[in-house]
């Protein structure tokens, strides 16, 4: 038994479960659904690999029978359109018939956008839209991509104390230790592709891939921002505006150097920041990045919401997300 808990720890519980269907659900996103009754889980399910099965049904087929009279809650609204790998999602829940089903995002998808809704609430079932920071946050590239028209963008910079991201000689192995490169591979686990400066893939060939124990087959695509000639197995962008050409990417993760980054603020590009900070004073280094086109401080501040800190070994990590308006 799990004790009383509110619709919205549901819905953070259920976008916790998305996180594991990143990035392999592409090019469905990674949806999280759980089935509650009498307070106790009777069901989970994540869209797995390829997108199928979705979140839904795999939740279903878990709960079975006991899913009649359940609060079923999702973090995306129940896909409505016809599909030759199964039947939608909506009806499967009106056959299941649960009493309540609470979602977090209205779908964007023109195919489904509130169809899925309509659905369940014409066979009476009881349906809630409620606004979740954590669905929110579980599908930012799904909506990023539906609503931008490009993936989403996160900005991972290895800094010193004095904000420097290597020597003056350019040298910038390692500025963080073993787990705060351990956790930066993690990050590159769930994203769709990677994106250097043609500097930085120039001076240091990176591998740009995962190193983790298990999960070597999660390396995203590799994609070189310059306007030099096309590189073997790696996608070229000449201008960070050209994300919208990754058609297969909902998350897009830029790792440097100085250039990329800068050029990516500079556009207004950057959905969220993820700093791994080491405890080291460099001095007469190599800053994170030059000029963003900053006219004044008053249009820098809040920018940028803390939404993540923790220790890893003697290095600090933060994650901060743009607040757009």
């Amino acid at each position: 038994m799990i004790g009383p808990r509110g619709d919205q720890d549901w819905l953070a519980a259920a976008a916790r479960l998305a996180s594991r269907g990143r990035p392999v659900s592409a090019p469905n996103p990674a949806v999280g659904c759980i089935i509650v009754k009498q307070d106790r889980v009777i069901g989970r399910g994540w869209t797995r690999v390829g997108g199928r099965p979705h979140a839904e049904a795999a939740a279903l087929e878990q709960a079975g029978q006991d899913a009649r009279g359940a609060t079923i809650y999702v973090t995306l609204e129940p896909c409505a359109h016809e599909s030759d790998r199964g039947p939608s999602c909506a009806d499967l829940l009106v056959a299941a018939r649960p009493q309540r089903v609470v979602l977090a995002e209205v779908d964007p998808d023109r195919r489904t956008h509130g169809a899925g809704i309509a659905r369940l609430r014409r066979s009476g079932i009881t349906v809630e839209t409620l606004p979740s920071p954590a669905a929110a946050a579980s599908l930012a590239g799904f909506l990023t991509r539906e609503r931008l028209g490009r993936p989403h963008v996160t900005l991972k910079l290895a800094l010193s104390l004095d904000g420097c991201i290597a020597l003056a000689s350019g040298e910038s192995q390692w500025i963080t230790g073993e787990e705060a490169r351990a956790h930066c591979h993690s990050r590159r686990a769930m994203s769709d592709a990677i994106l250097v400066g043609g500097g930085t893939w120039r001076a240091d060939k990176p591998r740009l891939d995962v190193r983790l124990p298990g999960l070597e087959d999660r390396s995203p695509q590799r994609v070189v921002l310059t306007r030099g000639v096309p590189i073997d197995g790696v996608r070229i962008i000449n201008e960070p505006a050209q994300i919208d050409r990754l058609e297969a990417a909902q998350y897009l993760y830029v790792e440097g150097g100085a250039g990329a980054a800068a050029s990516f603020l500079a556009e207004n590009l950057v959905d969220r920041l993820d700093i791994y900070r080491a405890p080291i004073v460099i001095g007469g280094g190599k800053p994170a990045f030059g000029n963003i086109g900053l006219a004044d401080l008053t249009s820098a501040h809040g920018s940028w919401k803390l939404v993540e800190r923790r220790q890893l070994g003697s290095d600090c990590y933060e994650a901060y997300e743009r607040q757009r308006s």
